[in-house]
């Protein structure tokens, strides 16, 4: 399905029944839809969406702004002929749920944040990301991931790049994450555009108190990449903190039942 909104078609893909829950995505629908529970599906409409200049959405991504992206998952929603939808985003996508969330409180109903950052500004992260790992990882882990970076030839891609991180993705270290990614479309312009410009000064604690919509965060004990302590210090209105204790950064795909039924039950489904 595609709606039109200014400067853009954006296109979406829809799985499941009950509640609408959009899971905008930068890299294409396809790897969500594999990814996300068909538990989840059997309690929610998932509605899979492309931002604009990404996937199989027109448009430029230099466009992208927070203000655009709420108009089209407004736009989204509106196609649907739902009058309140939740949203789902995952890792950095999660900002753009948050702000979704923000700025259109009558119609964002939930938000769903899976191992998302708490600041945009990537050497922030790593200044507690980095030690972290070096503390709390096992010998095991860490040689995995010297073994799969040391591996990688000079010209590697930023997908291959991106693969031989699994030890810092995953609770199981010696997962093949290449399955869960494949169809992915990577659109370097939109990536920079988000992670550079859009992102690089988000922070989630400033004017926090405008956050109003119910927010569920969902972190894994073996993230890596987005470690639970970046959180430690936060409190947040209206958000509900999760850790998921056999997950790294997707906890839907490595503990897809207790994933699915956490969310459902946070959001009054039981």
């Amino acid at each position: 399905m595609t709606v039109s909104v200014p400067g853009a078609d954006l296109f979406y893909a829809t799985r499941g029944r009950g509640p609408v829950c959009l899971v905008p995505s930068l890299i294409g629908t396809a790897p969500y839809e594999r990814q996300m529970p068909s538990l989840l599906s059997d309690r929610l409409t998932l509605v899979f969406v492309d931002v604009r200049g990404g996937g199989r959405s027109t448009g430029d991504a230099a466009d992208l702004t927070f203000d655009v992206l709420a108009e089209d998952l407004e736009a989204v929603r509106r196609d649907l002929g739902a009058d309140r939808v939740a949203v789902l985003g995952h890792s950095i996508v999660g900002a753009l749920a948050l702000e979704y969330g923000r700025r259109c409180p009558a119609s964002v109903s939930h938000v769903v944040a899976v191992g998302t950052p708490p600041s945009g500004d990537m050497q922030r992260l790593a200044v507690k990301a980095v030690p972290f790992f070096e503390e709390e990882a096992s010998a095991e882990r860490k040689q995995l991931l010297q073994d799969n970076v040391g591996s990688l030839p000079p010209d590697a891609s930023a997908a291959d790049r991106f693969l031989a991180q699994a030890p810092m993705r995953f609770c199981d270290p010696h997962v093949d994450a290449r399955p869960l990614f494949a169809g992915s479309e990577h659109r370097p312009a939109l990536l920079a555009h988000v992670t550079k410009s859009l992102v690089a000064a988000w922070d989630v604690t400033v004017d926090a108190a405008s956050l109003v919509v119910p927010t569920f965060l969902a972190l894994g004990r073996f993230d890596y990449v987005v470690p639970h302590v970046l959180w430690d210090d936060i409190v947040l209105p209206h958000t509900t903190r999760r850790m998921f204790e056999r997950s790294g950064h997707q906890p839907f795909v490595e503990e897809p039942d207790v994933f699915t039924g956490a969310v459902t039950a946070w959001m009054g489904m039981d």
